[in-house]
């Protein structure tokens, strides 16, 4: 499978590379005969699309390298900081293409179009948009941001072009100059796409939360354990795309021996991988309570005084144990909430006053997955 995404995103670059290239050539020559620095700009900018498209296959090669002792993940992140580069390889062809129309508000210079000009930008616009269609597509299809920022930098080009061809026809039919400002127009939607393209590669960097669909399908899936009560603390770490591993907490009865929760848990590993690519390396475990009556009645009891609170997303992981005269429970609190630790507090004291025969135990888990 790793293969196989590695020859589309490189077979996709390649592509990318050779026409945008031929384009450039053409653009250049065009642009001489035409005098027009528009089509000149809009050569130089085809030449970066190649340029990122080299970036693109560079990166998904070095993504690709086996894992070692220093790095046992991989380096699957690779991908994330060459599309990182390819933003900002955007994000300077939008200010280089704003910059040389600045300079033709200020200084214009007359144009020479002819038919043939027309013909090379018609051409031109039209490979691009197919490009962008393909580039884009076959990148959201293997997870490769590279590839979609790549496509959505094609875009951005055809619709300069489409402007360097509007203003050219107004030129040629009412000797009307308009492409400086048209230019300009567009560099800043050009800019805009690329500081999102920026924003969305640092975030991939940074770590984002995972999408609610795997995150739900994958505790869906748990839960169709008989043994299993519920399912918490989904934590998935992003090696790269479509990489994943991660931890949960899943919550069995308090009768289950080791045996029957060592088979369990290596059950749920196995159809979790086999399923959804995902590597679970640990799965804890929370007792539940599930013949004592007080025990349930306590538990009532402390849900109603947690939820009476706002903030409050979830309660999970209760038990109580007589022997010890203990009382353990997690929660969950909103990040919308600014103080964490006075919420806790509040929660703590009414528990504990309730209950103060009772050593009180309650961990604040983070709200890392839907």
């Amino acid at each position: 499978m790793k293969n196989s995404r590695e020859k589309i995103v490189v077979r996709t670059s390649i592509i990318s590379i050779i026409s945008n290239i031929i384009l450039a050539g053409f653009k250049v020559f065009v642009g001489m005969l035409a005098n027009s620095i528009a089509i000149i700009s809009d050569a130089i900018n085809n030449l970066s699309d190649a340029l990122s498209s080299i970036i693109t296959i560079l990166g998904t090669k070095l993504a690709g390298k086996a894992p070692d002792r220093n790095h046992p993940y991989g380096y699957g992140r690779i991908e994330y900081m060459t599309s990182l580069v390819v933003s900002i390889i955007v994000l300077y062809a939008g200010i280089t293409a704003l910059i040389e129309s600045v300079k033709k508000i200020i200084h214009p210079e007359l144009p020479d179009y002819s038919i043939i000009t027309l013909i090379i930008l018609i051409s031109g616009i039209i490979v691009k948009f197919i490009l962008g269609i393909y580039v884009k597509k076959t990148g959201k299809k293997v997870n490769s941001d590279s590839l979609v920022a790549s496509g959505s930098d094609a875009f951005n080009d055809a619709i300069l072009s489409i402007s360097v061809l509007v203003s050219a026809i107004i030129y040629m039919i009412f000797k009307v100059n308009i492409e400086a400002y048209v230019g300009a127009i567009l560099s800043v939607f050009i800019i805009k796409s690329g500081l999102e393209l920026i924003k969305e590669a640092v975030d991939n960097m940074l770590g984002t939360r995972v999408e609610s669909s795997l995150t739900r399908s994958i505790k869906k899936e748990i839960m169709k354990e008989k043994e299993v009560e519920g399912v918490y603390d989904l934590l998935l770490n992003d090696y790269g795309p479509d990489k994943y591993l991660g931890s949960v907490h899943i919550e069995v009865i308090d009768t289950l021996t080791v045996a029957d929760i060592d088979k369990i848990s290596r059950k749920i590993s196995k159809v979790i991988l086999e399923k959804y690519g995902v590597i679970l390396h640990t799965i804890g475990v929370y007792s539940v309570n599930t013949k004592d009556e007080k025990v349930i009645k306590v538990r009532k009891d402390i849900t109603k005084i947690v939820f009476s609170h706002k903030g409050i997303l979830q309660m999970h992981g209760f038990y109580l144990d007589e022997i010890e005269k203990t009382i353990s429970f997690d929660i969950i609190i909103d990040f919308k909430v600014k103080n964490k630790e006075e919420l806790y507090k509040e929660i703590y004291d009414e528990v504990f006053n309730k209950y103060k025969d009772y050593k009180i135990e309650i961990t604040l888990d983070i709200d890392v997955s839907d």
